[in-house]
């Protein structure tokens, strides 16, 4: 079992613990003609881990704050969010709702899945970017073992002074 392999069922195990404990039902996988669907409006393919935690985990509800997103809901606020004044980059998928217009989102062309934290709350564009983990596979990881910026038990949330590196392809990509 591969790296990427281990992690889904690190993924998927806690998701079913989580549900379990939380008594409420697991979310459906999406079929390959959803995650079709979705591409064909972001004009880009999501990455494989992407694809897999939506087709082989679950259509969101599980991970930090509120949850990954729906990929529906991911692609509509993709949508709108292109559509208002903060200029949104193309291929940058939200997966995340931190709330207070937060969102933790996939950049679908980074040979990573780079992660990037959208803020708008400094109040200018440029300022609203930041990375928040090199790779989709590390932030889960920080997600999982509870040492991500959002995770109560890495003592690194909202008390602290997070200083997160800035999105600097921000510019090329409006």
């Amino acid at each position: 079992m591969n790296e990427t392999e281990q992690l889904l069922e690190q993924v998927a195990d806690r998701v079913r613990n989580s549900a379990r404990g939380q008594g409420k039902p697991l979310p459906a996988p999406l079929a390959t003609g959803d995650l079709a669907q979705a591409e064909g409006i972001l004009g880009v393919a999501l990455p494989p881990l992407l694809t897999a935690l939506y087709t082989r985990v679950g259509d969101g509800g599980f991970g930090p704050e509120q949850g990954v997103l729906p990929l529906r809901q991911a692609v509509r606020t993709y949508e709108g969010q292109r559509a208002s004044g903060w200029r949104w980059p193309e291929g940058v998928l939200p997966i995340a709702d931190f709330g207070c217009a937060m969102y933790a989102c996939v950049d679908c062309r980074s040979e990573t899945a780079q992660v990037l934290l959208f803020d708008p709350n400094p109040g200018e564009p440029e300022l609203a970017w930041s990375i928040d983990a090199p790779s989709l596979a590390g932030w889960l990881r920080g997600w999982l073992d509870g040492t991500a910026w959002f995770c109560e038990e890495s003592g690194l949330g909202e008390e602290s002074d997070l200083e997160l590196a800035p999105w600097t392809e921000f510019r090329s990509r409006i």
